[in-house]
This record gives structure tokens, sequence and C-alpha cells, in this order.
């Protein structure tokens, strides 16, 4: 069986829901990630007719939900960061709060949608004063909850380490999984983020099979500075990735992530979808 390759619909954020899901299809791909926030599926906001479009526009395209991106939350505005706030970790209660309520509403969609999981930041950034023990416990606390909604659900809650935020490497994750010892816990494994803190992504690859129940791939540069980039204009060494997916979790999706590419995303999909199966191909990988 190939590996999967899925795209992830924050890439389109200038155009409707069904739109992005139809050109998706048209670039190739045969899964699409779904953005759970403005202006595709922000939950909170999304009417049974609108979970039934989306549902009539993914058979109509042929298309596989690979994940539900609950990461981003453009909805929100916030002007510090407008993916990453409100953060599970923040100070204030009741602004973290919307975090929490909106990944139990983003697992619910991904229930109605025949989804397998959502993804979500790794907590949050420090704020001034706070130490990261702080915020772990913050974290903990508010995740928990979320996770038995997940387990009633059926959906896995996937964290996904980032640069900048409470748990940025794979030996945090994992001493936080530990802590938590959750079934519905997962991780999302973002193979550029990894490059980013100096993990070897191909060497993570199988110590995070345990946990990794999903990938999004995307390139970055030698300076290891977090921007994504289209496959093959960075530095990361992908027929290495693809080899070690392909021995340990052949099964998983892997989502191209390009929302920097919103000015060109038919062109950035297409682009990365040719040179990672030029990738496989001289890997020795099958990839559809």
């Amino acid at each position: 069986m190939p590996l999967r390759l899925a795209f992830s619909s924050n890439a389109y954020l200038d155009v409707p829901v069904e739109q992005a899901i139809g050109r998706i299809a048209s670039a190739g791909y045969g899964g699409i990630e779904l953005l759970a926030d403005v202006p595709h599926a922000w939950p909170a906001g999304l009417l049974e007719v609108h979970k039934e479009a989306i549902r009539a526009a993914i058979r109509g395209s042929g298309l596989v939900i690979s994940n539900i991106n609950a990461f981003m939350m453009n909805a929100i505005a916030d002007p510090r960061q407008p993916y990453w706030h409100p953060g599970w970790t923040d100070p204030d209660p009741h602004y973290r709060a919307i975090r929490r309520e909106h990944t139990k509403r983003a697992l619910r969609l991904a229930a109605a949608l025949g989804a397998p999981a959502i993804s979500t930041e790794p907590g949050g950034e420090l704020a001034p004063g706070q130490s990261r023990g702080q915020a772990t416990d913050i974290f903990y606390d508010e995740i928990m909850p979320c996770l038995d909604v997940a387990a009633e659900c059926g959906v896995g809650l996937l964290v996904e380490p980032e640069p900048g935020l409470l748990i940025e490497r794979f030996e945090q994750y994992l001493e936080f999984a530990d802590r938590v010892r959750h079934p519905a816990l997962g991780l999302n494994f973002d193979v550029g983020h990894a490059y980013c803190v100096g993990d070897d992504p191909a060497e993570w690859v199988p110590r995070m099979k345990p946990h990794t129940r999903h990938y999004h791939v995307e390139d970055i540069a030698a300076t290891r500075v977090h921007h994504h980039l289209v496959p093959g204009e960075g530095a990361i060494d992908f027929a290495a990735v693809l080899r070690a997916i392909a021995a340990h979790t052949p099964d998983t999706w892997i989502t191209v992530e390009l929302y920097p590419y919103r000015d060109r995303p038919d062109d950035a999909a297409r682009a990365a979808r040719a040179h990672l199966l030029g990738v496989a191909a001289e890997a020795g990988v099958e990839l559809a």
C-alpha cells in the first residue's frame, strides 16, 4: 500500500471551503486536512447545513479527510499572533477557555465529518514570569477534559510540537504524554518543526511510532528558521523521511502544510506533490 499524501486547506484562506476541496483534488491529492477556522469550518459558527455541504463536497471530490487542523484560530484575530492565541497556557483562565472549548467543538466536528483526529498547539507561549512548570500544569488541566471528549467521540487529539511554544521537541512531548497517559492523546509529527529545533526527522520517526497518528510536511531552509517552504526549496532530506515513514508508519497520512502560500496555493500544492513523488520514486518508496 502506498504512502498517502494530503494537502492542508489552510493554504486556501481566500476561498470558500468547497472551492478549496475541489482545487486540492484537482492538484492530485487523495486527502485533505480541513481547517477548523475561518473561512472554512469554524466550529462555533458551523450550522448543520454547512456540515452537510462539506460532506457533499468531500464525497464529490473523492478526497478523504486526513486530519482536522484545530491549531489555527484566525477567527479570534489576536493581534499578537493569529495562530497561537488564545493559547492553552494563557494566564487568563477566561481567555484560554476559548481554546479549550474550541478544541471540544473541533473534536465533535471531526466525529460528524468522519475525520480520525484533530491537531492542536502544544501548550502556548510562556507568558512573562511564567515558568515551564506552571505552564505545563495549566496545559495538563485544560487538555484533560478535552481528551475525555475525544474518547467519547472516537477521535484522536494530536499535540503538534512547535518552535517557540511550550512543547518544541519530541522529548518534551514524551514527558508530557507520560504524565497525561490518556488513550486519546497522540502526536502530530511535523517534519519541518523537528528540523527547526535540530531534531533529525528521519531518526525520530521510529522513536515516535507509538504516538504518531498524522504527519505534516513542509520544507525548511538550512538556517532552520521556522518558515514553511515548498518541499524541494529547503534543506530537509525527504528521501530519508519518506523511507522512515514507509518502514515504520506506512498507514499514516502525510499532509503537506503550506499556509504561507495563500497567494498561489495551486502552484504550491502541485509543486510540492511533484517533488515528493519524484523523491519517493528515487528512494524506492511508493507514494500516492
